[in-house]
């Protein structure tokens, strides 16, 4: 499928590593032109140099996008370089480590909220009036199937990743007329290089090799963490494939949706 992406532009927040990178480099190799954003430059110039020796077109950014000066610096930077965004992909966020119920506090709370929330907020309130005039436009959100599900530990992440996708819904709704799609994906247990690691610790607590086969050690220690339907993770491309979708203009019709990629995991009645 033509996904007619050729020569866009998108700007994907957080593209220096994991869902962000793999999402990077999908939409390069569906034509579009990728601005990789992150705060550690030696990280976003590997994803840009290995996209361009892919045959793709990338540059970087780099800026806290909790900070309203460095999201506008980063904004005008990417603008200089492309001229325009059509596509924002808010992946930038994260946990911010294992807090739970015993230790938590507004402090905290605050903190989730600014990374993940308003760092979006930031974003699209920059980009946004120029996807309206130009009355085409791509907004997608990276939320957490723990926004629908949470667990008992991070409060905090979980409530910012609801947040993430009322956000969603307002904002579809306030732009639909004009050629502008929101959208969110919530992705459920993902192979990262994170997840990756914790598995095979596990598993090597149980008597398997480290560097044993990826398809035995998923076998042996996913049921320990989640119970998915589909029997195994998710991958970081079908993550991006889903992402570089709704990016498309095949996707028009589709806004104000959360797409989960969650393996079955969430319980649907």
């Amino acid at each position: 499928m033509d996904l007619q992406l050729d020569g866009r532009v998108a700007l994907v927040t957080g593209s220096s590593k994991g869902i962000g990178e793999a999402v990077a480099k999908g939409l390069a190799l569906e034509g579009v032109i990728v601005v990789v954003h992150g705060r550690d430059r030696t990280q976003a110039e590997r994803v840009e140099q290995q996209i361009i020796a892919s045959g793709g077109r990338a540059h970087i950014v780099t800026g806290d996008l909790t900070v309203d000066e460095a999201v506008h610096a980063l904004v005008t930077d990417a603008r200089a370089f492309a001229g325009r965004i059509d596509i924002v992909v808010n992946n930038a966020g994260g946990s911010g480590g294992g807090e739970d119920w015993r230790i938590t506090s507004p402090g905290s709370w605050a903190s989730a909220y600014d990374r993940n929330v308003l760092a979006a907020v930031r974003v699209t309130t920059a980009l946004l009036p120029q996807m309206r005039s130009a009355k085409w436009g791509r907004i997608i959100n990276i939320s957490s199937l723990a926004g629908m599900m949470p667990p008992a530990a991070n409060p905090a992440y979980s409530a910012a990743k609801a947040a993430m996708i009322a956000m969603t819904a307002s904002l579809a709704k306030a732009v639909a007329a004009e050629g502008v799609t929101v959208n969110t994906v919530s992705p459920g247990t993902v192979h990262s290089a994170k997840l990756d690691m914790k598995f095979r610790e596990t598993a090597a607590e149980r008597g398997i090799a480290r560097d044993a086969p990826w398809e035995e050690v998923e076998r042996a220690v996913l049921p320990l963490f989640a119970q998915v339907p589909a029997g195994r993770v998710g991958t970081l491309e079908e993550i991006a494939d889903a992402i570089c979708f709704l990016a498309s203009p095949r996707a028009a019709y589709i806004t104000g949706s959360n797409i989960r990629l969650d393996g079955g995991m969430l319980p649907t009645a």
